[in-house]
Parts: C-alpha cells; structure tokens; sequence
C-alpha cells in the first residue's frame, strides 16, 4: 500500500464475502496477488478466513487482523519492492522463512523479513497478526546490519516491541492524523520505534519515538486505571519502569501534567456516560464516584470549570436532542 503526504488509505480486507459467494480464487487473485503481493493457500482443508485492517500512512503501512490456518507466500514475481517488513503474532502462531532460514513465533512474539526476496509464513493455526511495513532507507543509516536480522526471533517480552505494538495504535486516532504533519511525525516515530527494537540506542533523534510511545503508553494506562478512586504516579512509573521525575517532564512537554491528565480524562469520561442515553436514569453521584471522584462537589465544580455548565444541565441538554 502506498500514501501520499496529503492521505491516509485505509481500508478492510475480508474473505468472508467471497467465501459465502463460492469465489475464493477471486479473492485470492484480486487481494491476494494484485493488492497484497502474495499468494494464499488454505491449509490442511481449513476454510480460508482472512479478515484484516489495512493503514498506510507515507513510508508506512500496518495490516492487523485475524486468519485461518494458511500458507502465505511470495515468489519473484509478486516483489515490487525492497521494503522491510515486521510481523507480530499477537495470538496463536506463525512461521517465517526467507534465505533459507526460519523463525518461530508464538503469542506476543515477533520476526523481521525483507519484501524484496522470496519469502513464505506459515500459519498452523488460527492466529491473529499485525505486520509492519518500514522504509529500508530510513532503517539502515541507523542499523548498518539490518540484513543479519532477519528472520530472527523477537521475543513477546520486548520492551522495545510492547512500546512499539502500542504506540502503533495511534493510528486509530483519526485526531492524531489530521494533517499531513502529524501523519509525517507519526510515520517517523515508528521507524525510530523500529530501530530502537532493532538495536539502535535512544539518542537524538531516535528519543522522539521512545518518547511519544511511552507517553501513549502511560496514557492507555492512567485510563485503564480511570475508575479508581485514586493512583499515583509512582504506580504509573514503577508499571513502566521508568522515573516519576521522568514522566512529568512527559507530560510537562505536553503542555500539561500528569495530575491535570487524570482529572480531564475522568471528566470526559463521566460526560460521556452522563449524556448517554442508556445511562440516564443512573444518579449522578454514582457516576462521580465510577470515574473516581470521591468528592461529589469537587466533582461538581470541575465538572462546570470544564464544560460550563453542571452536569445535571449536561443531562438534560443530552436529553433535549434526543
């Protein structure tokens, strides 16, 4: 897939619609072959099931979905171009093999191919994936050895590969990619990402990346942790391994700070309950208290500093556009 400065393509891949129309070979042919560049082959008489997103973002592309046990391959014919590609088995289990080497991977784990050779995965069994397509040219000024690794295994427990998986989720931020800047410094951060994971040390300007993965990363966190009453930042930094003196200066660069980061993700998140429509018979202080406001009228006033109005008024307008 390729993206100018000025688009993001995405769009989803399935084989569900051409399964149930007895047209598999066409699915094969016009994803497959023509769009994907590889070839697609059940395998031991498994139903063929392929059903995946597909993001490309200038220099970058990302396909994560779920598949069916399969052989994929690509022959010298379908190479369109050199660019190095990594595959994460998030659950189940794969195998690639390329220059006649091969590289297991199980949950969590992960290999590194190039696209401009001949290469095979092997799926046994019903495995959900997310591979990542990199510019060779923006990775080897900085891995200088980038051929000796590939096809060796990554393991599951990487931190470099955890932050990388995770920052990669930004591109279902539609906010975060709004211009042709932000999809530019998106782009350059996954492949700082990558040659971080890859070997290279966090120095400028690779720091970029590192720092915009673990600030995402802190920040799913903090949010996974919404609910309750109260967290420090210690828990955050002890979770991440990484100083409290550190994150501050995170969210400092942000404009913000960890403290104002809670309280405004909680707010938005009881504003969002409060003017759901399935919610609106649930007390108001229940609500407080859910997203972890133990004092209604702190609650109340931030509540108002916030959006400008109280949050029974915030109810009621929800109710009036009903």
């Amino acid at each position: 897939m390729q993206a100018n400065d000025h688009e993001l393509l995405l769009f989803r891949v399935s084989s569900a619609p051409y399964e149930k129309s007895g047209e598999l070979n066409a699915f094969r042919e016009a994803y497959g072959r023509t769009i994907l560049r590889f070839d697609i082959g059940a395998l031991d008489g498994h139903p063929l099931q392929f059903d995946f997103v597909l993001r490309s973002l200038p220099d970058l592309a990302v396909a994560s979905g779920s598949r069916s046990p399969m052989h994929i391959w690509r022959s010298e014919e379908l190479i369109d171009n050199d660019d190095i590609i990594l595959v994460v088995v998030t659950r189940g289990a794969g195998e690639l093999g390329q220059h006649g080497r091969v590289a297991a991977m199980h949950d969590g784990g992960a290999a590194l191919m190039e696209n401009g050779a001949p290469a095979s995965f092997l799926v046994p069994t019903s495995s959900h994936t997310i591979t990542y397509r990199f510019r060779r040219n923006l990775l080897r000024p900085h891995i200088p050895n980038l051929d000796d690794l590939l096809i060796r295994p990554i393991a599951g427990g990487s931190q470099a590969l955890r932050l990388l998986v995770g920052y990669s989720r930004v591109l279902n931020d539609q906010s975060a990619l709004a211009t042709a800047e932000l999809r530019r410094t998106v782009t350059t951060h996954m492949h700082d990402l990558a040659v971080l994971l890859l070997g290279g040390k966090a120095e400028a300007p690779l720091a970029g990346g590192l720092r915009a993965a673990r600030l995402k990363a802190m920040k799913d966190d903090i949010l996974q942790r919404i609910a309750r009453s109260s967290f420090s930042v210690g828990e955050i930094a002890r979770s991440h391994q990484i100083s409290e003196r550190y994150i501050r200066k995170l969210f400092a660069e942000e404009g913000t700070s960890f403290t104002d980061f809670v309280r405004q993700a909680r707010l938005a998140r009881a504003h969002q309950m409060l003017t759901d429509p399935s919610q609106r018979f649930r007390p108001i202080n229940a609500i407080a208290y859910e997203n972890g406001f133990s004092d209604l009228s702190y609650f109340n006033r931030a509540f108002r500093q916030r959006y400008g109005m109280t949050p029974s008024e915030a109810r009621e307008m929800a109710r009036q556009k009903d």
